[in-house]
């Protein structure tokens, strides 16, 4: 199979199940809902690592958001129930309620298997006692009330929602962009990247989309839990078992995590044939361990299969 003369070889991308929050952060104006989403969502490409994958989803109109202020949605991926609760709590209470004039609300509701974590009830305690609790209508949520809490902060007062929801998700979506030189794989990659974040319900956790480490399961090294993926490094063609043809020189790889598997696929087929447009990407191809490692395989090749 071939887009505009570019190989999508016939192989996978190893899916697994993740848990997922959603949240809006608003504030008095779009930089300052980005000054916090920036921060809530630093430090968060890799669960091996950073604890969660999270990443800003897309900037809100006012008339979007429940207070009718800017806003940032933004999705955060953790391998655990107990780890989301962590990160959350830490996340919003560190980068969230620090930042001036934001407000916090949960973008997760009731349906499916779910998990809830106090985050509001939790970080009112920073209040010393002054916090006030105040059931709001919630924006677009008809004249269904919900908790939140005022906590005084010294510029007035952070509001934050008392509950917020988890849902299960799909982790682990990526593909591997091949081609002659860093050049025209870092092009294709960038356009890729605005593709797939046009995508509703998806991230792509790494720096500006794109990781060049990309890993293997294991090391000869017992304290390391992945490696470097030798096969697809250049420098490695004479010294390892490569996967790379002659004249392919470069490999940057694009992981994706979405909130349901049909999004996830969407991502992947336009940010492929994004990828393609640009001259110099030789192929496209998956990282994958055989299949032994995630739940659910992700086909390149099913994806123009895929009817959404």
């Amino acid at each position: 199979m071939q887009i505009n003369g570019v190989e999508i070889v016939d192989t996978f991308a190893e899916g697994f199940d993740m848990w997922a929050a959603r949240f809006i952060i608003t504030g008095i104006n779009e930089q300052w809902a980005l000054n916090s989403a920036n921060a809530v969502t630093g430090f968060a490409t890799s669960v091996i690592a950073c604890g969660c994958e999270a990443g800003i989803e897309r900037v809100m109109a006012p008339q979007e958001t429940p207070d009718g202020r800017p806003g940032a949605r933004v999705l955060l991926f953790s391998m655990s129930s107990t780890e989301m609760g962590k990160q959350m709590m830490n996340r919003i209470g560190q980068c969230v309620m620090t930042s001036p004039t934001s407000a916090c609300f949960n973008d997760i509701w009731p349906k499916g298997e779910l998990k809830t974590f106090v985050v509001g009830g939790k970080l009112k305690m920073f209040g010393d006692g002054f916090q006030i609790s105040k059931r709001l209508p919630y924006h677009g949520r008809g004249k269904e009330a919900r908790r939140f809490w005022r906590i005084p902060v010294m510029e007035g007062e952070f509001l934050c929602e008392n509950e917020f929801h988890a849902q299960k998700a799909s982790g682990g979506g990526n593909f591997l962009v091949i081609g002659r030189d860093i050049e025209s794989v870092i092009k294709a990659c960038e356009k890729a990247v605005v593709e797939i974040k046009k995508v509703p319900n998806v991230i792509v956790p790494f720096p500006g989309g794109v990781v060049r480490s990309g890993s293997k399961v294991g090391s000869k090294y017992k304290v390391l839990p992945a490696s470097t993926n030798d096969a697809y490094c250049p420098s490695l063609k004479a010294m390892t078992k490569s996967h790379l043809k002659e004249g392919e020189n470069c490999v940057l790889e694009i992981v994706i995590n979405a909130l349901d598997i049909d999004s996830m696929n969407l991502a992947m087929k336009n940010g492929i044939e994004a990828a393609c447009t640009v001259n110099g990407v030789t192929r496209i191809s998956a990282g994958n361990y055989g299949g032994k490692l995630g739940k659910f395989n992700i086909h390149l090749h099913k994806l123009w299969s895929n009817k959404k």
